[in-house]
């Protein structure tokens, strides 16, 4: 059980660390960059021609990498009409059952992305937009919030499989002991 615990704890702490300190901040990044655009368009009528498509990107790889720091905060959405009402055993056969559809959907994202990740890469792929960037590195961004996700989910499972069977996991998350109920 040792080793299942600290495995929750590190998948957890990875997506917990990523999205306080680089994820969050994307969002910080996009806000800085559209007041840059709106001062550069309507104060000194000079318009960029890259901010726009930068915070579109910035934001894709916002969207794609803040899928394991939700998870382990429950922030993803539940039906919690009737998933609130149930206890926390049968909320977790639930969370079981439901999860074959998760592992499904990661797997094929998690290939899929890949795929398109390693075409972008192997053509150094770019935006062909007046700007040109390159988007190689947001592509990349889909199969690692995939695995990311997917690394999140399994450590999920595991607390639900150890929750299910009345199996005792040591603190297995990084809010352990700030009353998050897991």
């Amino acid at each position: 059980m040792r080793y299942l615990s600290f495995f929750i704890r590190a998948v957890s702490r990875l997506n917990d660390c990523l999205g306080k300190w680089f994820v969050g901040y994307l969002a910080f990044a996009i806000f800085l960059i559209l007041i840059f655009e709106i001062v550069a368009r309507y104060v000194f009528a000079s318009p960029t021609i890259w901010a726009m498509e930068l915070t579109q990107m910035l934001f894709g790889a916002y969207v794609m990498l803040s899928g394991g720091y939700l998870l382990v905060h429950r922030g993803h959405i539940n039906v919690d009409i009737f998933h609130a009402r149930f206890s926390p055993r049968r909320r977790a056969a639930v969370d079981i059952a439901t999860s074959a559809l998760f592992f499904s959907f990661m797997l094929v994202l998690l290939m899929e992305g890949w795929a398109m990740a390693e075409d972008a890469l192997a053509r150094m792929e770019t935006s062909h937009s007046a700007w040109n960037p390159p988007v190689w590195p947001l592509k990349l961004t889909v199969p690692l919030g995939a695995l990311l996700l997917f690394l999140q989910g399994l450590a999920k499972l595991i607390e639900d499989v150890a929750t299910l069977f009345g199996v005792s996991l040591d603190d297995a998350g990084p809010d352990a002991g700030e009353g998050d109920a897991r």
